[in-house]
């Protein structure tokens, strides 16, 4: 079929027509409101480091932001929300890493696609910290190893799927040892099982733990991201103790939906990168156990997909599956 010179003419006018639309409206954004999604319980550290940084972005993007906290399904409804949005610039998904890496191996039904969203800023990173109950006796990692050994001992986490989890499941693959997952719904209960002996230890975020790790009422053996911990120079790394390269770190991620015009993200991006920079919030993160990264949006791609490829490998392994 043969298409006129004229027809030609039209559909390239057409096409121009909405290219020239989106450009002018990606250079009048914002010009209301921006809605930040957080698909976590509120006052988790997800809040802390998002209302921290939406105070020094309000003024350089000259509009209110608004947090908006969504839970349910470690995330993915949220995450759902967003996906579904319209790519104008003013729905965003702020969330663990989590959400993307874990839920896609572990749940048998998504809401979403994980392509149905752009990462945009990986602003920070955190660790977990393994603590066990003092009665055990445990000084060091090699000390745990050698005591599962001799007896099952359990270990708590703030649920199926969570960060505690499958740190220790990948640790328990790399030692070659045992223990008993003993799942709670979140971690200040499963930090308070360990706390009364009902559980021997858990990995567990630095804020959860870290005041009674100093009271002497947990001890810490290890840290389970590449590097020591900031607030506990003096716990060594998972990887110093005798497994090098193991790392488990997670991180805090800002994504857009799809097809959001590039010149909007890089406007968001810069904003959330210029507050995450600043030093009192850079020393608030540390003082919360984080790490700023302010990272791109290509490198938290990256860091992505290599997540996801590492625990996928590990639900897999466990046969982890949810509803």
């Amino acid at each position: 079929m043969t298409i006129s010179l004229t027809t030609r003419c039209k559909q390239l006018l057409v096409m121009v027509s909405v290219v020239s639309a989106s450009l002018a409206s990606a250079q009048s954004w914002p010009d209301k409101a921006i809605k930040i999604i957080v698909p976590l319980p509120p006052g988790g550290p997800s809040d802390i480091v998002l209302r921290s940084a939406m105070e020094k972005m309000q003024p350089i993007l000259k509009q209110a932001l608004v947090l908006e906290n969504k839970p349910g399904a470690n995330g993915n409804l949220g995450a759902s929300e967003v996906a579904r949005a319209a790519p104008d610039g003013y729905t965003w998904l702020w969330t663990t890493d989590t959400t993307i890496t874990v839920n896609p191996h572990v749940y048998e039904k998504m809401q979403f696609k994980v392509t149905d969203l752009e990462p945009v800023v990986r602003a920070s990173s955190f660790s977990q910290i393994l603590v066990c109950n003092p009665n055990l006796g445990l000084k060091t990692l090699a000390d745990l190893v050698k005591k599962t050994r001799e007896k099952e001992l359990s270990y708590a986490s703030g649920g199926a799927g969570s960060p505690g989890h499958l740190t220790t499941e990948l640790f328990k693959a790399t030692a070659g040892i045992q223990m008993l997952h003993v799942p709670y719904k979140g971690p200040a209960p499963a930090m308070q099982d360990i706390l009364g002996g009902q559980v021997e230890c858990g990995f567990l975020a630095g804020p959860t733990v870290l005041p009674h790790v100093r009271a002497g009422r947990l001890t810490a053996l290890a840290i389970s991201g590449a590097k020591r911990s900031m607030l506990l120079l003096e716990v060594p790394a998972v990887a110093e103790s005798g497994y090098p390269g193991f790392d488990a770190t997670f991180s805090l991620v800002l994504f857009a939906p799809k097809g959001t015009p590039a010149p909007t993200v890089q406007s968001m991006q810069a904003a959330m990168v210029a507050a995450l920079k600043s030093p009192d919030l850079i020393e608030k993160l540390r003082l919360s156990d984080q790490e700023v990264i302010a990272g791109s949006g290509a490198e938290a791609t990256q860091r992505l997909a290599a997540d996801s490829k590492k625990w996928g490998d590990v639900a897999r392994r466990i046969k982890l599956v949810l509803e």
